[in-house]
């Protein structure tokens, strides 16, 4: 253990209940949580609205650079506007992987990422925290489930936010998201090799928050 602020890395494929329960742990334990597929998400929001396509290519690095992207309290904010709605749409579901694989979207996104790790105790969800982001963090989670308990969480999600979409298509994007995810050249999902793993298949979200609350406070505590 250092002296540096404490940071709890969760990874693992879309729908294996990241965001869900890293907010719920970050709550319960007194962290600031870091949203980083909501980050993602609004960078691929912003670029598809602007038409530019998930490639490499000079316009992409103009936005990129021109963009201003800031993590309020409220949520993310693109050039000051909150698109909390917005990046949550079907539309971004299946459009957000593709982004998130370029080399340049990454590096824009990194230091942002690790910029929150040195502002105190963190708790923080996506693909590659703790193999990229915060290759350091304290505590490593590799959280997964089948495709398809993933499939029907993400699905009831959708649901509960007035969206009505077909199952069978939000197995196919989920299948299609994991494929990117982990084929892509710049930080593919992988577990990280100190990475504790839990498969959430048959654990409600109290039990498996119970189940992490318990790991990252006895580290905490460094036992």
């Amino acid at each position: 253990m250092t002296d540096s602020p404490f940071v709890v890395a969760i990874d693992g494929p879309a729908g294996a209940g990241k965001s869900t329960m890293a907010r719920r742990l970050a709550d319960r334990l007194g962290m600031r949580y870091l949203d980083t597929g909501a980050l993602y998400r609004a960078i691929a929001y912003y670029l598809h609205t602007r038409n530019i396509p998930p490639y490499e290519s000079a316009s992409l690095d103009g936005a990129l650079e021109s963009i201003s992207v800031i993590i309020a309290e409220s949520g993310i904010l693109l050039d000051g506007e909150d698109v909390g709605n917005e990046i949550r749409s079907p539309l971004v579901d299946s459009i957000v992987s593709s982004y998130a694989a370029l080399p340049s979207v990454r590096k824009r996104l990194l230091a942002i990422q690790q910029n929150q790790g040195e502002k105190g105790a963190l708790l923080a969800d996506g693909r590659d925290m703790g193999t990229v982001v915060f290759p350091g963090a304290d505590v490593k989670v590799f959280l997964t489930a089948s495709d398809e308990i993933r499939a029907r969480r993400r699905l009831l999600e959708m649901q509960e936010r007035g969206e009505n979409v077909p199952y069978e298509e939000v197995l196919r994007t989920i299948r299609e998201r994991d494929k990117i995810d982990s084929e892509r050249d710049a930080a593919p999902l992988r577990k990280a090799g100190d990475a504790v793993e839990i498969n959430t298949d048959k654990l409600s979200i109290e039990e498996a928050v119970e189940l992490l609350a318990s790991i990252i406070t006895k580290r905490r505590r460094g036992q």
